[in-house]
């Protein structure tokens, strides 16, 4: 009778290899440092007619693969980028591939307001699962049905924790009401009033359809004289939005006004807007890069990298990523 085994046992350990595109290469620093690893090291550079080119310098074949872009100006670079080195890592047998998204391109375009116009969040997930993407995790989507556009897992993170408490230590005392700028984010800031315990109020604006980035405010729909507001949004972009609800709580005799948005794309006119602006402090985390000359002396960033850095090693560890989020997520 024969005593050879059926099968044959290898080292079947892990290992997690983390990779960072170009647009913001502090940040993968950071949730470098907040692992315990090194980014791994690579070739990353542009052709002169504009192609990019990605080699890794070490073998990846059999790791768990988180591939960091933050999706920054110039966008599409960037995300042809994360597309060629997730389709580098497949053909190198990576043995799963992670996308981070701490900012998710297109997100705003999940839905069709009119006829003849794209649904490009949907094919930014089919790109990157054409592309060999096994996973992805973002950060606060601008609506949780992107989530269902990605034929696989989905971690959705929230910065909510992280923002919360640094307003919950700042603003220790006052009367606060929590914004929703317009009825869209509604959902997030009643996440917001049951973390801080307080009343929620609602600005009706409405938008010109054929204009983009301009936005008409209406009333404000809720108690908020006399009290200090916190405006919540997932992003803040030309700030227009931002700005004009601010003057609508002032007008309701808000005593102050705070914001508190995830994503800070400041485009255009949004850091004069700011300044320019009655509002006292606008806190949002470094999911996308905030050069010097786009702050100002009321931006507050907080960074997001511990938050991603627990979700990478709790997906690495086949843990519990909702647990990060005490089961709400």
């Amino acid at each position: 009778m024969s005593t050879r085994s059926i099968g044959r046992k290898i080292d079947s350990s892990k290992n997690l290899m983390l990779f960072s595109g170009r647009a913001y290469p502090e940040l993968a620093q950071e949730v470098a440092v907040h692992l315990g690893v090194e980014t791994v090291p690579m070739q990353l550079y542009d052709f002169a007619n504009g192609e990019i080119f990605v080699r890794f310098e070490e073998s990846v074949r059999g790791c768990d693969a988180f591939a960091l872009q933050s999706h920054t100006v110039p966008i599409n670079q960037w995300l042809m980028e994360q597309l060629i080195m997730v389709d580098a890592l497949k053909r190198a047998s990576a043995k799963r591939i992670t996308v981070v998204a701490p900012f998710y391109p297109y997100a705003r375009q999940d839905k069709k307001h009119r006829g003849r116009e794209p649904i490009s969040a949907r094919l930014v997930a089919d790109l990157l699962k054409a592309a060999g993407a096994n996973r992805l995790m973002a950060v606060d989507l601008h609506t949780a049905q992107i989530q269902g556009f990605f034929d696989g897992p989905v971690d959705h993170l929230f910065a909510l924790p992280l923002l919360a408490e640094y307003l919950e230590n700042r603003l220790r005392g006052a009367d606060i009401t929590v914004v929703s700028p317009d009825a869209g984010r509604v959902r997030v800031a009643e996440r917001w009033t049951d973390r801080l315990n307080s009343p929620l109020a609602i600005i009706h604006k409405r938008r010109n359809p054929l204009i983009p980035n301009e936005v008409k405010v209406n009333e404000v729909v809720g108690e908020v004289e006399g009290r200090t507001c916190i405006l919540v949004d997932d992003m803040i972009d030309t700030a227009g939005t931002i700005t004009k609800a601010a003057d609508a709580l002032f007008e309701n005799g808000a005593a102050d006004v705070v914001v508190a948005a995830t994503h800070g794309v400041l485009s255009g006119p949004a850091l004069d807007r700011l300044k320019n602006s009655r509002i006292s402090e606008v806190v949002i985390t470094n999911t996308l890069p905030i050069p010097p000359e786009r702050r100002c002396d009321k931006l507050t960033v907080l960074s997001i990298a511990p938050l991603l850095g627990d979700a990478i090693s709790q997906v690495f560890e086949d843990g519990s990523v909702t647990s990060l989020f005490d089961g709400d997520a």
